[in-house]
This record gives structure tokens, sequence and C-alpha cells, in this order.
């Protein structure tokens, strides 16, 4: 297994993440890598999202689990491998919380592909985390 996480630290409220996490349509505001985006139903498990970064191909996830105003977890499957990533809202005191991302590769061969592929994955997290924290705060 390959796992990282980054958190971020915000006076946001959970319920502006939340609206922002559930808008996929708008994702790109915060995201710089996304290109196009499309979501195939209501947020919820079992949902798909099709992601696309620019100049690669698109990323379908699955959203395998959804609790508002807390938490959503979405899936991506390459072949025998599943990466993971567990988007998170937690509170850490008056009238702040804690946004953390974590990601976990795992299947056959993710201990070698995940050090090769998780790093490029997740090297923006720092930033879009930043981007959504501060939309938040509008």
């Amino acid at each position: 297994m390959w796992e990282y996480e980054h958190s971020i630290e915000t006076g946001a409220t959970p319920e502006a993440v939340w609206r922002l996490w559930v808008d996929v349509a708008n994702w790109g505001a915060w995201n710089a890598e996304i290109e196009e985006i499309d979501i195939s139903g209501p947020f919820s498990a079992g949902t798909r999202i099709t992601m696309t970064p620019p100049w690669d191909d698109p990323v379908v996830l699955h959203v395998v689990e959804a609790v508002e105003g807390e938490l959503f977890v979405d899936e991506a499957r390459f072949g025998d491998l599943v990466l993971r990533t567990t988007h998170r809202i937690d509170p850490v005191g008056q009238d702040r919380i804690r946004v953390v991302y974590r990601m976990e590769i795992t299947g056959n061969g993710a201990d070698e592909v995940g050090p090769q592929i998780g790093p490029g994955i997740t090297a923006d997290w720092p930033d879009t985390m930043a981007s959504l924290a501060e939309l938040a705060l509008r």
C-alpha cells in the first residue's frame, strides 16, 4: 500500500466546504488540475464523476461514501490498483476546521506503483486545498 495525507486549517465553516465539494461542476474554480468534469447523478454513494485533467485522459471516480458536512470518499480503479481518496472535515476548535485529504493506493503492485504515481497525483493538493479554503471563506 502507498499512502499520503495533507491537511489545512481554516476558519471556513463545514457547510461552506461541503457546498463546494457537492458542486462538482465547479470544482475547476478551486482545482487547477481540472479541465473538464461531469457527474452522473446526485452527490452520493454510487455516483460516477468523470474528471479530465489538462492534457490527459479522463479519470473515472466513483463516490463510495458521502456524509453531508463531514466527508466523502472516491475511488478510481486502474486494473488491479485502487486509488481511494478520503476528503474529510474535522472540527479543531472554536470556529476552526481542518480539511484533510488522504490517498491510499492498494492492490496488486501498489507497493511498487504507488510511489511512482502517487506523488504526481497528490502534488497539487496543497495548492488545491488552499484555494478551496479561500473560496469557502467568501
